[in-house]
């Protein structure tokens, strides 16, 4: 694997470069700052050096760091990103610009769950492909992209890291293992409920189908949907059945509000809990996790 410079020092080295373009020294140090976030990002998850993030990554990053800061922090994130594209990698031409992403971080704070209920109602008013989507992405606590990486485990191992005993109590004895690839590659187990794998099954492809999803690539194994088309798909099946939507993503803060009342009555310890329900979610850090409990 390759070895890169230190988060920090990789966006010194960005800064250095950016002097010509950037005329203001504050501005530049609120950058340098900025791109050392998003380079420490990287490194968390492996994804390579700042250096190599492409307008497809940077709007990946954007999208799920909205989830965790404000509108300010965020913005000055992706005025980093677009200027480093445009004046030191060239990734970008001068005048593209990177799409403006809301924080979604305030409305998190207010919750975005929904009730079981309320996600039959949103399943039932969906075509079948979408409807499977939506009840294996609640049942599994998936994001919208994953839905499209999912394989049986027997086939693709979920990547090495540490797991707590806790993870899938309650679950595993009623489930079948899959895999997903997520944030920043990583591959994690999940767990489906067997009627519903049992369904996920009997639309398994005869070979894998290649899926372009906001401009990423994927394999595809199963006739589900998944990604942009599902989300899209979601949220307009949510406003007709239950009068609004906080967007498909807030099905994962159910599942992790579920996970965690689970967990509870079992009789783990808060902390616990939270550190299990992260390593369910594919979350790299249990506060994360802290904002889907909201």
């Amino acid at each position: 694997m390759a070895k890169f410079a230190s988060p920090g020092r990789q966006a010194e080295s960005v800064s250095k470069d950016l002097k010509d373009s950037i005329s203001s020294v504050g501005t530049l140090r609120n950058y340098t700052q900025a791109l050392t976030r998003v380079a420490e990002h990287l490194s968390e998850t492996k994804s390579g050096s700042l250096r190599e993030i492409t307008p497809e990554k940077a709007e990946i990053y954007l999208a799920e760091r909205s989830q965790e800061v404000g509108q300010k922090t965020l913005d000055m994130e992706r005025q980093a990103l677009q200027s480093m594209m445009q004046n030191v990698t060239s990734k970008l031409e001068q005048s593209a610009k990177l799409d403006v992403v809301k924080s979604e971080l305030s409305q998190a704070l207010e919750s975005r769950s929904y009730t079981t209920a309320q996600i039959a109602a949103i399943s039932n008013a969906q075509t079948e492909r979408n409807s499977l989507a939506t009840q294996i992405a609640h049942s599994a606590g998936l994001r919208a992209h994953e839905l499209l990486t999912l394989q049986r485990i027997d086939e693709r191992a979920p990547s090495d890291r540490p797991a707590l005993d806790s993870k899938f109590d309650g679950r595993s004895d009623t489930s079948t293992a899959y895999t997903v690839q997520g944030k920043g590659g990583l591959i994690r187990e999940v767990q489906i409920p067997n009627h519903l794998a049992q369904r996920l099954e009997e639309r398994r492809l005869e070979a894998p189908r290649q899926v372009t999803d906001r401009g990423i690539h994927y394999e595809s194994r199963y006739d589900i949907a998944g990604g942009k088309n599902w989300s899209n798909s979601f949220s307009a099946a949510s406003e007709r059945a239950i009068g609004h939507s906080t967007g498909a993503h807030g099905i994962r803060h159910s599942y992790a509000q579920e996970r965690m009342n689970e967990l509870a009555q079992k009789g783990y310890d808060r902390d616990k809990a939270l550190e299990t329900v992260s390593q369910e979610m594919g979350h790299f850090r249990p506060e994360i996790t802290e904002v889907y409990l909201r």
